[in-house]
């Protein structure tokens, strides 16, 4: 199983490439003069940022505030610029892990590869090969600043149909309340 460990990364960020509707996201990682990739899905993107701030919430409120975790994104580690070329995917992810340590007052995120194991059959296959992780030990800091550009990317989407919420298509969408009709936008 190839791990691909960040303790710490120089950058970690979430991305996209691609038109809103059609958008590739992923993850990336960037330290000790290498860049690791990987692929996910969009409700993974917001997904991980929702996590990442109720188990940095959770941490402010077990401590009583006493833990070096900032209530906002602090301004200083806004990343706002675009993912590092190429762009080479290193693997899918299937499932995500967060943990915090209090020995290092570090956030620590996985990112498993998923398998065709995964998608078909949830036996185990003693013979199979792992799946690679992307590992990544961050700053509670770090961790906001990732947590507001994620939600950032995940808003930067086609916009909502005001009747059912749905993201728009181009063309317009079947919107479930109007009974199935094609909405068109104006």
């Amino acid at each position: 199983m190839p791990v691909f460990d960040y303790d710490p990364p120089d950058r970690f960020v979430a991305g996209a490439v691609g038109q809103p509707g059609s958008r590739a996201f992923f993850l990336q990682a960037r330290g000790h003069g290498r860049v690791t990739t990987v692929g996910l899905e969009k409700f993974q993107v917001a997904v991980l940022a929702d996590r990442l701030d109720e188990l940095l919430d959770e941490v402010l409120r077990r401590s009583g505030g006493t833990a070096p975790v900032p209530a906002m994104a602090p301004v200083e580690l806004a990343d706002k610029g675009p993912l590092d070329l190429p762009i080479d995917e290193d693997f899918r992810v299937g499932t995500m892990a967060l943990a915090w340590d209090p020995d290092t007052s570090q956030v620590v995120i996985e990112a498993k590869e998923v398998t065709d194991d995964e998608e078909e059959d949830e036996t185990i296959d003693e013979d199979a090969p792992e799946s690679a992780v992307l590992r990544v030990h961050i700053t509670a800091a770090a961790a906001r600043a990732f947590t507001q550009r994620a939600l950032e990317l995940v808003a930067a989407g086609r916009p909502p149909c005001p009747l059912c919420g749905q993201p728009l298509d181009a063309d317009g969408h079947i919107c479930v309340r109007l009974n199935g009709h094609r909405g068109d936008r104006t």
